[in-house]
């Protein structure tokens, strides 16, 4: 999945607890840390990846292998 796609999906489900009337406000609060921890992983693998193919555009074909791209 695409860090931008990565990124919608979170920022959906991230909403969803935001309105939940099923879930206390500490659940919420829990939630919405976790939610904010990958969405700020997400970010740093898309600079990570980014600044890899600045360095060696040879690369780009390994992080397309591994998935990253």
């Amino acid at each position: 999945m695409s860090s931008h796609k990565h990124h919608e999906h979170l920022q959906k489900i991230k909403d969803a607890v935001t309105n939940s009337k099923e879930l206390s406000e500490d659940e919420k609060t829990d939630t919405i840390k976790r939610i904010d921890e990958w969405l700020l992983e997400d970010k740093a693998e898309g600079i990570f990846v980014d600044e890899l193919i600045k360095i060696a555009s040879g690369i780009r074909p390994i992080l397309t292998e591994l998935g990253f791209l």
